[in-house]
């Protein structure tokens, strides 16, 4: 761990809540604080500074919960368990008095997409493809993050669209939400 990374994985800390690998930790923290350095060189408010900083914490919070917990929270879903982290996660908020919708939606959906997001949401989106933890495409992924401060929405779309060829290329499925969310961009 360098010097610059110990500082801000010291700065973040997980809610008591969170049930996440050391791995998944690390990946959590590189979100986070690539959250807050995008919401200081964009100059967003306060409020807004802080909603990004807590979906980046919370939205991988529960990514290593047993997959009985992850139903007990969401239901019945069509999702398959690696999927129920956001909605369980959201819920789980929900029922501990959190109201912001732009944060719920934004963990609720961060891994699909959503075509109603509040900015919150999107950045959350790319925040979690454009991690430098990440092993892929290291040199376009690092450029597009330095590039989301100047032209957000145009990041976001590139984002989409890799995450969507990344879908197709690794033979998983592509959801309706993120069929949706692609129309609704490009």
């Amino acid at each position: 761990m360098t010097p610059a990374h110990a500082e801000v994985d010291s700065q973040i800390e997980l809610p008591d809540w969170a049930q996440v690998t050391e791995k998944r930790r690390g990946h959590i923290v590189r979100v986070t604080a690539l959250l807050d350095d995008w919401a200081a060189a964009m100059r967003v408010g306060d409020a807004e500074r802080r909603a990004w900083h807590d979906v980046g914490l919370w939205h991988d919070a529960l990514k290593d919960a047993p997959d009985e917990t992850l139903r007990a929270l969401v239901g019945t879903s069509a999702y398959e368990p690696a999927m129920l982290h956001g909605p369980a996660a959201a819920a789980f908020l929900e029922r501990r008095g959190e109201r912001r919708t732009d944060v719920l939606d934004a963990i609720r959906f961060h891994t699909v997409g959503s075509t109603t997001w509040a900015r919150t949401g999107r950045a959350l989106y790319m925040a979690d493809f454009l991690e430098p933890g990440r092993h892929f495409s290291r040199v376009d992924r690092a450029f597009l993050a330095r590039q989301v401060p100047h032209d957000f929405d145009g990041v976001f779309r590139q984002v989409v669209r890799m995450r969507i060829e990344w879908t197709v290329r690794e033979g998983h499925s592509i959801f309706p939400e993120t069929v949706q969310l692609w129309n609704a961009v490009r």
